[in-house]
């Protein structure tokens, strides 16, 4: 059985990866939106399902919020988050399933709808104080598809105006992370493509504002580990949104398409010192449509577990030493060697030493969860994609 280090224990003492609320309502293809029994049917059901993740990792103590699919009585939903062993986390606005966004929100030329979506995401902020969540996410669907269609340089001189609003009403607590996605639904252009853009646009706010980097919002064959290292290196890396893909922004359970990727990232996450740093925020961001949402959801965060633990195995000595040295080889065979160390056998021991099951995928199914909220979730609209 393989070990690992105590002081790699020690670093996965406190991991913490949020979970998102959305991820456990039906979702499916572009086609089609899938509904299973037991699905949620409001926040609370969606928070109730969150904790039994956390209950058998030890690794979600936190779950995000989509507004308005979330609204509700946020003074309750907080009491019944506590009672449920979570809290409330990062607030993600949204602005892309409206009629009068569909020629844009905060870009847009009307400064009518700019306003709509300002005083959306204002809003936002106020709900942030009575969760008591720290982060607005704001990921734009903003663009054009055809050459000619837009004024592009325009539509970002708009979008720092309207941050630049939504970044003054923020509390000091509070911070503003930029998602970015480098294509859908629009084509030709989107507003905020790329690292670089979101980076430009949160420099310009303040200290307060930072890049959120999606796993599955890069083109084929970018080195998102690289990304992940500048962002480190220039402060400005505010928050994850972790997934995988097969060909754009599929939204799978993260490290399924290729682990290798996800041990990189979360190397140089190692590297820059973004591992339980609290201004570095880890979520989820999936869409279950053919397994089970709450076995998805322990799937993924078990996989960062792993492939975090699998990137502090790496001897960074050894490696420094062939780096410098140029052992090109050598190098390489100590970056493979982490990735496939099979941690899984002392990460199993590590959670029965916290009262946590050994196999948590197991232990979901054998605690008849599932059976009993199918049982009792009859009735109602079950929570989905826009609700």
């Amino acid at each position: 059985m393989s070990t690992l280090d105590q002081t790699i224990l020690d670093q996965l003492e406190t991991q913490a990866i949020e979970l998102p609320s959305w991820a456990f309502g039906n979702s499916g293809t572009r086609f089609k939106v899938f509904s299973t029994p037991g699905t949620p049917r409001d926040p609370f059901e969606k928070i109730s399902d969150a904790a039994q993740v956390h209950r058998l990792t030890g690794l979600a103590p936190t779950v995000a919020l989509h507004i308005p699919w979330d609204m509700c009585d946020f003074d309750e939903l907080r009491r019944h988050a506590e009672n449920e062993g979570v809290s409330l986390g990062t607030v993600n606005s949204n602005t892309f399933q409206d009629d009068d966004y569909k020629f844009g929100a905060l870009t847009h030329e009307d400064a009518a709808v700019r306003r709509k979506a300002i005083d959306h995401h204002l809003a936002c902020i106020d709900v942030m104080h009575r969760t008591g969540s720290r982060d607005l996410k704001i990921w734009l669907a903003e663009g054009s598809n055809y050459p000619g269609q837009a004024d592009m340089r325009g539509r970002q001189d708009r979008l720092h105006e309207s941050l630049q609003e939504i970044y003054a009403g923020l509390g000091d607590e509070q911070r503003l992370v930029l998602e970015y996605k480098f294509f859908e639904p629009a084509f030709y252009h989107t507003d905020v493509p790329d690292w670089g853009t979101s980076y430009a646009q949160v420099s310009a706010l303040g200290g307060k504002a930072l890049v959120c980097l999606d796993t599955g919002h890069h083109a084929p064959g970018t080195n998102i580990e690289f990304i992940v290292m500048q962002l480190l290196r220039l402060g400005k890396l505010g928050s994850f949104d972790f997934n995988s893909r097969f060909y754009a922004d599929d939204d799978l359970i993260v490290g399924a398409a290729d682990p290798f990727q996800l041990f990189r990232i979360l190397f140089e996450v190692v590297r820059g010192g973004g591992l339980n740093n609290p201004d570095v925020q880890f979520m989820l961001d999936q869409c279950h449509n053919v397994e089970n949402k709450i076995l998805g959801q322990i799937r993924s965060v078990l996989n960062v577990q792993e492939m975090t633990a699998r990137a502090l195995s790496v001897d960074v000595g050894a490696l420094r030493e062939a780096q410098v040295s140029g052992d090109v080889l050598a190098a390489n065979q100590i970056f493979m060697d982490a990735f496939q160390t099979d941690v899984r056998p002392a990460l199993a021991a590590w959670r029965e030493g916290r009262g946590l099951p050994a196999d948590p995928m197991r232990a979901f199914l054998d605690s008849g969860y599932q059976e009993r909220i199918e049982a009792e979730r009859v009735g109602g609209q079950q929570a989905g994609w826009g609700a």
